[in-house]
């Protein structure tokens, strides 16, 4: 690493020949592939972007000059050439973010990690650098083929072709890919210019040729060349952007340092808005990544270095159950389709993709659209599946309020990565799904507590036919069934230490949300060393508060609710109301999220911190049930 542990900011990048970049490149791949292999996090991506972002780095003046990543799973190589180059804590407590962060350099402009928005960004500031009398001051956006599927890119895109003089590089990053192959009509058209021998080659050697055709052919080469927009549409059809009024440069090797700094430097000089189409390989230099056709290790966990292998093998994730019960529905039910937001395999719909390949739809970053055209199926008598993540939901809010709840559709949205996640940080936490959804009129919504929970309520999900239902669950792996000891209503009874028949109460009624029952029936026991009896339920259903709840909580002393969502509107917010219109007076307590952006740092580590652990609950609820015990003997 002797070039690399130079670096100290982008401006040591000046000093380098051309050999001794292209030395730093395999340098900066080695790192890559040692250092995350040892903490997981986004290789591919980072992989494919290392001459990219060099070049950019020696062209641009950053951070005078605003560059910004789209979605910022690639800025690993940015973060080494701007000084940052201990990656042993990385997505890990207190170590680097695994995306830009500002509390991190100075160099880090955005920290977006949901795509497509960062055109959006980037014309803003380009706004504010012409209103203020900065000229010479460029704003470079990074963004991926996979993300320009988004129509926020597009909504951007019309506003950045308005304005003919403020400057603004779009450095289009075409791995082809954004977790896998990016399809749709977009792809289509950048495959296209990927694939065409292109209009400035085609013209140079038209003009030897025909100029050397006597009497006819300096008249033909001229006519050719006024006509030079239909020949360039014809040869290599950029015109898709040159239309929208932006100049279009490519496409380049995104591997070659020379082209790359030659191209981004006539951008830069152009003085308004312009594309640069830059061609990368996703897990470029690292065999085990080539190789992998499903994501080209867009993201790992721990890996053996040389073989790309894990570590530890897991046991079996919530995904995966969700993707094999998929399968089942789709076998039992042809009117069962699926719809994904270019997350095929992360969301577990690879499986359902392979054994129904008409059945399957990938809309790419488009979760509006993929409710949307939910909609339109189920008006059609299908019952369209949609698996996004959790955090993801939260940009099709409207089409699921609007387009499926108001028309009384069954779809069934399916959410992975529910509640705390962890190492990806505050973006991609899901914990604002159950606060945003309960205002949906009619929407139901289920919170599987294990993977059998999860395969039943899946199932009565799609049963549904003339309103949304949403099925969520947590990241990783699945833990033991949680078994139930009966129904009470809709709710399942999962622990029962106390009597509360006639005028005797059992002390505490713990409502369990979702994953959070193991939680829940070790708080149980805590508080029952305390000779504080409690019942534990399981709604299962967590929209609409089951009718039987409030009935149940006046046979208890407190209310106690956890959820692995924000406190404000979730849950915990539903069962009070549901308790306050039923004139069951009781103390209750709401144990959740706070409306915080968390840190990264893994899940106990801030289950721990935010007090969503066993003893933390139970240490509140017995301070509670002490102080009413206080309360009634003094009365």
């Amino acid at each position: 690493m002797a070039l690399l542990t130079r670096i100290r900011g982008p401006r040591d990048l000046d000093r380098l020949t051309p050999a001794q970049l292209a030395a730093l490149a395999e340098e900066i791949r080695g790192f890559l592939v040692e250092e995350v292999s040892k903490t997981g996090g986004h290789l591919g991506p980072n992989l494919g972007v290392v001459e990219l972002t060099i070049a950019l780095h020696r062209v641009f003046d950053s951070p005078r000059d605003r560059i910004l990543f789209d979605t910022g799973h690639q800025s690993y190589v940015h973060k080494l050439l701007t000084g940052r180059q201990d990656f042993s804590g990385l997505r890990t407590k207190g170590g680097l973010s695994g995306y830009p962060s500002r509390a991190e350099s100075e160099h880090d402009v955005i920290e977006n990690s949901h795509a497509s928005t960062v055109l959006g960004y980037a014309d803003g500031l380009a706004k504010a650098n012409q209103l203020q009398g900065h000229k010479d001051r460029p704003v470079v956006a990074v963004i991926g083929d996979g993300a320009l599927t988004g129509g926020m890119a597009w909504e951007a895109l019309n506003n950045i072709a308005d304005a003919k003089d403020r400057p603004l590089v779009i450095v289009v990053n075409d791995n082809e890919r954004s977790y896998s192959p990016t399809i749709g009509g977009l792809a289509n058209h950048l495959a296209t210019l990927r694939t065409t021998q292109g209009y400035e080659r085609f013209l140079s050697w038209g003009k030897d040729a025909l100029q050397r055709t006597p009497v006819v052919g300096q008249q033909l080469f001229e006519t050719l060349h006024g006509a030079k927009k239909g020949l360039k549409d014809f040869i290599a059809p950029q015109g898709m952007f040159e239309d929208l009024g932006i100049k279009y440069i490519g496409p380049i090797d995104g591997h070659d340092l020379t082209a790359l700094e030659s191209a981004l430097t006539k951008a830069r000089g152009f003085g308004g808005p312009v594309i640069v189409h830059c061609l990368t390989e996703k897990g470029r230099g690292y065999h085990a990544a080539e190789n992998n056709d499903e994501d080209r290790f867009h993201a790992v966990g721990v890996i053996h270095p040389e073989t790309g292998l894990p570590i530890k093998s897991a046991g079996k994730d919530w995904t995966s159950v969700f993707g094999e019960e998929m399968v089942a529905l789709g076998r039992e039910r042809k009117d069962i389709v699926g719809i994904t937001a270019a997350m095929l395999h992360p969301v577990g719909l690879a499986p359902f993709a392979k054994a129904f390949p008409n059945r399957i739809f990938d809309v790419g970053i488009a979760e509006q659209h993929a409710a949307v055209s939910a909609a339109g199926l189920a008006t059609n008598g299908l019952h369209p599946v949609v698996a996004v993540y959790a955090t993801f939901l939260n940009r099709a809010f409207d089409q699921v309020l609007m387009d499926v709840a108001l028309h009384r559709l069954g779809v069934t949205f399916v959410l992975d990565r529910a509640g705390v996640t962890g190492t990806d940080g505050a973006s991609h936490n899901g914990m604002w799904d159950m606060s945003i959804l309960q205002v949906v009129p009619g929407l139901r919504l289920a919170a599987p507590r294990d993977a059998d929970q999860l395969r039943a309520q899946l199932r009565e999900a799609v049963e549904v036919d003339d309103a949304p239902t949403v099925v969520r669950y947590s990241k990783g792996t699945v833990g033991p069934a949680v078994p139930s000891l009966g129904r009470i209503g809709g709710m399942d009874l999962l622990l029962e230490n106390g009597e509360r028949d006639g005028d005797r109460r059992a002390d505490v009624l713990i409502v369990s949300v979702g994953a959070m029952a193991p939680v829940c029936l070790e708080t149980a026991e805590l508080l029952a060393a305390q000779g504080i009896t409690c019942t534990v339920v399981d709604p299962r259903w967590v929209k609409p508060v089951d009718p039987a709840l409030p009935g149940l909580a006046a046979e208890h002393r407190v209310v106690v609710t956890v959820e692995d969502n924000g406190r404000a509107g979730g849950v915990g917010s539903a069962v009070a109301q549901t308790l306050r219109d039923a004139d069951v007076d009781l103390p209750l307590r709401d144990f959740g999220i706070p409306q915080e952006f968390l840190d990264h740092a893994t899940r106990d580590q801030i289950m721990a911190e935010i007090g969503l652990t066993a003893p933390d609950i139970a240490r509140q609820v017995t301070a509670l049930v002490s102080r009413l015990g206080a309360q009634a003997v003094q009365a």
